[in-house]
């Protein structure tokens, strides 16, 4: 071919471009390529350019380039340019590094083409270290360069890095530009910063819409729907027509505020200016209505749509989710499925979240099953839901099985779990996985570290708490509302007094979590009192109480045995409607439980219109203490027969009961059927439960092996359980193998050194018991005096053992003589104080060896009116025998005989009026008395741990006639 021919061959390949016909092109360019080796750069530029844009012309890029350096021409700046550009759009970015860095000459469109590559391919670091390169080579970038970089900027977080190019930008002049000043609008929008945002904005001299359409946007996306709205009026202002994506930002915008007239009124935009059909806008339409909460215009919006559109089911589905409608949730599923419309990684939420909120977890776990199937159960959106339905509903080992599959696990996932842990009481797991999310480099955010916070006060990590806490200032969250409720909870509930109202004073809003946090994390701490005196101040401080203030301080009044103020609140409770609130039932069964109103729990129980697991496991355990064991069994089977899943606490109670009335192998089976049956892990609590019912039953080498064959380590609760068995039954083998254990957990805690002295003494080893008290001195361990307290006429009296300091300790002692006067004559055998040898109480007075809640209990009955409830509060367990000698007190005799049952024995009891509660580690000696004494009745008495209860009322005549020989005498 002659050289003319080949140029005239040259122009029709550019010719063919111009005329969109790129098919043409290449085939020239081939023909040319085969006829003669003439290929020139304006050839190869026509061939490249003839392969943007299509799949399949793409593929002959690499061989064109091939043919460029077997001709010389790979070095060549402009058929470089076109390379670069080509192989940055189809993701291949280090052959296009490879043909920038070996250009022989390079210009602006060779640094903006690298530099867009890198921008389009996610990579914003190396494309800052190419802009940094190009102003090291001395060449000045232009405004599309700037736009590109603060675009990689942005997508790759990098907000420091893109301040200072605005920086750069700004001296060069370049921020004028339009296309730049959208640039810096989107980076400061997506680092957070409205105000530099809306500076750029309003300093740019030209907008267009896209400028408009990308601060509305990014209001839009944060919830700033008010702003978004100020925003649109400026468009139509500067006489800018909004467009699709407008209208789009501003329902968003309309959805977020529940602005559903405003966004009403765009719709009748749309609809007059024929934009109502795009798939964008039916999307967007319907995302308002759903949020907006008018499900029927939202299913006729639907309906009318693109029904192939897989992102209006999920919208509709989310819709039917909001009203906890699972039936036309679980249908809509069907139909979409049966539609051919594959389900993505968004629709499976959707229907998770309805499963959730309803608490159908058997239906979520078959649609687990289907995500599955269909490839999604490792998706992170899919797996994030599925981790907090499972951890919600308790199922925390499937929960953990499905955080265990996630290839990447995010920060979403992790905190789901945390807070699955926290809520069901598991703060060491909690603990453990916030550490792991960390050692994997993830940062944890807002609802992790309050999560967190959460798991450190639930198990009290006061050091712990205060590392997460300093993190808080680091991770840039000091001024996270909940993460300050969180540490108010944590202080409070470690007893930190100052601290927690340090944190309460940082919150400048404080709502109701705020001082529910105070209140309840105080009441959980065992600060009762100061929980109650929060809760009186919230009154002068204008927040309203409500279910979970109401909760907090019924706990704190049964925890003081505080009846009358627990009664007070009841009826604050009544007034302000809350009282058919399931929480407010569950805290007064266990109020009225606690306080021995047992009549008066089961009457809330039986009142309740909905009960939840937490209502049966109050009542079960409230049964359990009251020593209701059979009762306890009935209203357990009873809540299987309703449907209501039993969960670890429900054992507590129901292992309780099996104890109390000494039903072993039954107790047995149903610990069994915890793992078996429920898929609960048993805690050591339940362990010492077990421990609990061998020890009263006497069968101390089963609890002895069951220990043995424990499969996690025995804490000090179980050989404490184990310990106070032994000394119950006299066997000081096994006791003593249990207070070894127990030393070597608690050597500073003082219980188990009384403990095992005890065990000595009432086995006659008084040598150990001596040896035992010596070791006490020597490691610097004391026992804390048994102290108790009543209140009479408000003001509070305190005795101590042998007590002779109060004014009326002459009055006391005489009255407590004559009751045992009394009783001695109608068969009450006064017995010696176990604790001391028989030399030891020789030549002592009798009344240095008083309990302090016998002298309290006497000082109530003559200074109460009659029939006036008496309660007294121990700071210790009661003594044995001070319990003996209320009981003897308690009933009438039945036909001249006093009836005492061991509660050890199999005997249905038809009351057990001493019950040991509140510890399981502590074995009480239950006894049912019948008993009359001539002149005067007592009523039920409860004795529990920490807290006792003694309901006492003489008749008139006798302590008239009492008082009178008293007065007479002195």
């Amino acid at each position: 071919m002659t050289r003319r021919g080949a140029a005239s061959l040259g122009w029709s390949l550019a010719g063919f471009l111009a005329q969109e016909d790129p098919a043409k092109v290449l085939s020239l360019f081939a023909d040319k390529a085969r006829q003669h080796g003439g290929l020139g750069p304006l050839d190869f530029a026509c061939a490249l350019r003839a392969c943007r844009g299509n799949g399949r012309r793409w593929q002959v890029v690499p061989e064109i380039h091939a043919k460029a350096i077997t001709r010389g021409l790979g070095k060549d700046r402009i058929v470089g340019n076109l390379l670069i550009d080509l192989y940055s759009k189809n993701g291949l970015v280090l052959p296009a590094r490879r043909v920038f860095e070996e250009l022989s000459a390079r210009d602006n469109v060779s640094w903006v083409a690298m530099l867009s590559g890198y921008a389009q391919n996610g990579l914003g670091e190396e494309a800052l270290w190419l802009y940094r390169q190009m102003h090291r080579a001395g060449v000045v970038p232009t405004p599309y360069v700037l736009s590109s970089v603060l675009s990689s900027c942005t997508k790759a977080e990098l907000f420091a890095q893109g301040r200072s190019v605005h920086a750069q930008g700004y001296k060069q002049g370049f921020c004028s530009e339009t296309f730049v000043g959208n640039a810096l609008i989107t980076l400061y929008l997506r680092c957070g910063s409205f105000r530099l945002a809306e500076r750029v904005f309003y300093d740019m001299p030209h907008r267009d819409t896209v400028t408009f359409n990308t601060l509305i946007s990014g209001h839009a996306q944060c919830a700033h729907g008010e702003h978004a709205l100020e925003i649109f009026e400026e468009m139509q202002f500067s006489g800018l027509s909004p467009d699709c994506v407008t209208i789009s930002s501003l329902l968003a915008a309309c959805a977020s505020l529940g602005d559903l007239q405003k966004g009403t009124q765009l719709h009748s935009y749309l609809f007059k200016a024929g934009m109502s059909s795009d798939y964008i806008m039916e999307g967007s339409l319907l995302d308002l209505y759903v949020k907006c909460g008018d499900v029927e215009t939202a299913l006729v919006i639907f309906n009318l749509g693109n029904r192939t559109n897989v992102v209006l089911w999920n919208l509709i589905l989310v819709a039917f989710g909001q009203i906890n409608d699972l039936a036309k949730s679980f249908e809509l599923f069907c139909q979409m499925q049966t539609a051919g419309i594959r389900p993505n990684q968004f629709t499976y939420p959707c229907i998770l979240r309805t499963c959730t909120c309803t608490g159908e977890i058997d239906l979520g776990e078959q649609i687990h099953s289907l995500s599955v199937k269909t490839g999604f159960e490792s998706d992170m959106y899919v797996s994030g839901v599925l981790i907090d339905m499972y951890s919600k509903y308790g199922w925390l080992e499937k929960a953990r099985r499905v955080l265990e599959m996630l290839k990447e696990k995010d920060v979403v996932s992790w905190t789901s779990m945390i807070a699955g842990y926290v809520q069901h009481e598991y703060c060491k797991d909690a603990l453990a996985a916030f550490k792991e999310m960390q050692k994997c480099g993830i940062w944890p955010d807002n609802i992790g570290l309050a999560s967190a916070i959460s798991g450190c006060a639930g198990i009290k990590a006061m050091r712990q708490g205060l590392q997460i806490h300093a993190r808080v200032y680091v991770s840039g969250y000091s001024g996270d509302v909940s993460i300050w409720n969180a540490l108010v909870n944590l202080y409070a509930r470690c007893g930190r007094i100052r601290e927690a109202f340090s944190s309460f004073e940082e919150i400048e809003h404080k709502d109701e979590i705020t001082w529910n946090g105070l209140v309840s994390g105080f009441a959980q701490s065992g600060l009762h009192e100061e929980a109650l005196k929060v809760f009186m101040c919230m009154d002068q401080s204008g927040v309203k109480h409500n279910v979970f203030t109401f909760v907090s301080a019924l706990s704190a009044s049964a925890n003081l045995a505080e009846i009358k103020q627990g009664k007070q609140i009841h009826a604050r409770v009544i007034k302000t409607g809350h009282s058919f609130e399931t929480e407010v039932g569950n805290a007064l069964i266990s109020l009225y439980g606690k306080c021995g109103s047992f009549e008066d729990a089961k009457m809330e129980f039986s009142e309740m219109s909905e009960r939840n697991e937490v209502s049966w496991n109050t009542i079960i355990t409230s049964c359990s203490q009251h020593g209701r064991g059979l009762e306890a069994l009935d209203l357990f089977d009873q809540m299987k027969k309703e449907g209501i899943k039993p969960n670890d606490v429900t054992f507590i109670g129901v292992l309780a009961a099996c104890s109390h009335v000494g039903l072993v192998e039954e107790g047995l089976s149903y610990f069994k059927s915890m793992s078996d049956k429920y898929g609960i892990r048993p805690r050591p609590d339940h362990y010492a439960c077990v421990i609990d019912i061998f020890g009263r039953a006497g069968q101390l080498d089963r609890a002895k092996k069951f220990v043995e064959e424990m499969p996690i380590a025995a804490d000090a609760m179980v050989w404490r359980t184990l310990l106070s068995a032994c000394k119950v039954h006299k066997n000081i083998e096994v006791g003593e193998l249990a207070a070894k254990h127990l030393l070597e957990l608690e050597p500073h805690d003082s219980a188990s050194y009384v403990l095992l002295s005890n065990a000595y003494a009432v086995t006659g080893k008084w040598a150990n018991r001596d040896q035992v008290r010596k070791m006490m001195r020597d490691r610097g361990v004391r026992k804390e005096p048994g102290r108790s307290w009543i209140e009479v006429k408000n003001v509070v009296h305190a005795f101590f053992v042998g007590d002779r300091l109060h004014p009326l300790a002459e009055q006391i002692y005489n009255f407590l003589a004559v009751i045992n006067d009394r009783v001695a004559k109608v068969g009450y055998k006064q017995e010696k104080y176990h604790l001391f040898h028989d030399k030891e109480q020789e030549g002592r007075d009798p009344t240095d060896l008083v309990h302090s809640e016998k002298l309290a209990v006497t000082f109530g009955l003559m200074s109460l009116p009659p029939c006036m409830p008496l309660r007294v509060i121990k700071n210790l367990r009661v003594e044995k025998y001070t319990s003996l000698y209320v009981n003897f007190l308690h009933q009438k005799r039945t036909n001249g005989q006093v009836g005492v049952f061991d509660a050890s024995m199999k005997e249905k009891l038809v009351h057990i009026v001493c019950a040991l509660i509140g510890s399981v580690s502590v074995i009480a000696e239950e006894f049912y008395v019948d008993f009359l004494m001539d002149g005067f009745t007592m009523r039920a008495a409860v004795i529990h741990f920490h807290v006792v209860e003694l309901l006492v009322g003489f008749g008139s005549e006798f302590r008239a006639g009492v008082r009178h020989r008293i007065v007479h005498a002195h």
